[in-house]
């Protein structure tokens, strides 16, 4: 087990995580065993190089994937037995996913880019103060061809957490983007951690993201081979990159 006493309220707890795909004759194993737990408002980087079960653990976290086997429990809910349409329900109304790319809809604003997702929300953010909190209230009525690549990988985030959800979810969200675009982009994701308490984890390859963060997970061959406590963490601006 990855658990830390002392860290409150575990929000996943996940047991004996396989994920195998058939490619051809072959199966190939992405997740081979994992144990990790979450907790409730920390901030948390998942570490490793491409292929080694990053983005299917996240997948599988986010309700996006299921498990070969193995348990994932979300708040005493076990959704490695759930169905699509109790996936969808648990997407909706508590996981925000941030991707390398942003999917912003080119012919909508960014105001009209989160408005999509509060629709669907119970308790949604106005989107004008969701584009507030990544700084970006001066570009409400901005197409995302009038934006930089930080613009729009922020408009993303406003539009994420705009249903104020419980997770957040993290894929590379500044691999597309320049050192100091993804400072910027970071210390969006590090104040939404800090002022809603969102338990947010971010999938990475790098490694001066980690400094950033509470718990560093290290993933190689589908497995969780480390995991770092840091007391230590430190500003965006003040990464080593």
């Amino acid at each position: 087990m990855n658990s830390a006493p002392g860290q409150g309220e575990a929000v996943f707890s996940v047991r004996g995580l396989t994920k195998g795909y058939d490619m051809g004759e072959v199966q190939v194993q992405a997740l081979r065993g994992v144990d990790l737990d979450l907790y409730r408002g920390e901030f948390s980087v998942l570490l490793g190089p491409s292929g080694s079960g990053k983005s299917t653990l996240l997948n599988i976290l986010g309700g996006l994937d299921v498990p070969s086997d193995g348990s994932v429990i979300y708040q005493g809910r076990d959704l490695s037995r759930a169905d699509e349409r109790d996936l969808t329900e648990f997407r909706r109304r508590h996981v925000g996913f941030i991707f390398q790319f942003y999917n912003l809809i080119p012919s909508l604003t960014s105001r009209e880019n989160v408005a999509l997702v509060t629709e669907l929300a119970d308790h949604p953010m106005a989107p004008e103060e969701a584009l507030a909190l990544v700084k970006l209230a001066h570009r409400l009525d901005h197409f995302p061809a009038q934006l930089s690549g930080g613009e729009q990988q922020r408009v993303a985030i406003a539009r994420a957490i705009a249903k104020r959800p419980d997770i957040l979810l993290c894929d590379e969200p500044t691999g597309a983007l320049d050192i100091q675009t993804g400072i910027v982009v970071l210390e969006a994701l590090a104040r939404i951690n800090r002022e809603l308490g969102t338990t947010t984890a971010v999938i990475t390859h790098n490694r001066a993201i980690a400094d950033m963060a509470d718990r560093v997970f290290s993933m190689a061959d589908g497995q969780i081979v480390d995991v770092q406590h840091r007391t230590d963490k430190v500003a965006p601006d003040q990464l080593a990159w």
